[in-house]
């Protein structure tokens, strides 16, 4: 029993100077540049903005036509009786209302699906940087919160050419 203390310290010391020893192959990526330089982000914005091209000038042409009534108001509002002058007032206010809830269901919308492809194109990264790094026999790979590192660890451009690639 004396001797396994030792032997066990021994043993310790000697595999702690073995892993020292062992060169550690640690890579950096920036994966603020890998999303917005991504192939696969450009996908995801292409695909909302047609997804939502729609709503968005349907809210435009909402918002041209609730200007024109106003302006309609402002010019023509003095000359009119009163029950008319009170029906456009109603008009406005009804179209105002309808519009800001359109326009919150839009932003609505378009944010969960923005998240969404967000999430999908993080995880697709995400898997890339661990095939890269099995690939070629990483031992650390960190992103982000990095206060410094190398340019020779720099595996941003590289996990680019991946994304590019699949």
């Amino acid at each position: 029993m004396r001797f396994s203390r030792p032997l066990l310290a021994l043993g310790l010391l000697l595999c702690s100077t073995w892993l020292v020893a062992q060169e550690l192959k640690i890579g950096f990526v920036n994966s603020a540049k890998i999303v917005e330089n991504s192939p696969q982000y450009e996908e995801a914005r292409l695909l909302l903005q047609n997804e939502f091209k729609s709503r968005e000038s349907d809210l435009v042409a909402k918002q041209k036509r609730l200007q024109e009534l106003e302006q309609k108001l402002l010019k023509d509002g003095p000359g009119m009786d009163a029950e008319e002058r009170g029906r456009l007032e109603k008009d406005i206010l009804s179209r105002t209302r309808k519009l800001n809830n359109d326009r919150a269901a839009f932003r609505e919308d378009f944010n969960l699906r923005r998240n969404e492809e967000s999430n999908r194109l993080r995880m697709r990264i995400g898997e890339t940087i661990r095939e890269y790094a099995k690939a070629n026999e990483f031992d650390l790979v960190v992103e982000d919160g990095v206060v410094f590192f190398s340019e020779r660890i720099d595996l941003t451009d590289k996990i680019l050419k991946e994304l590019g690639a699949n």
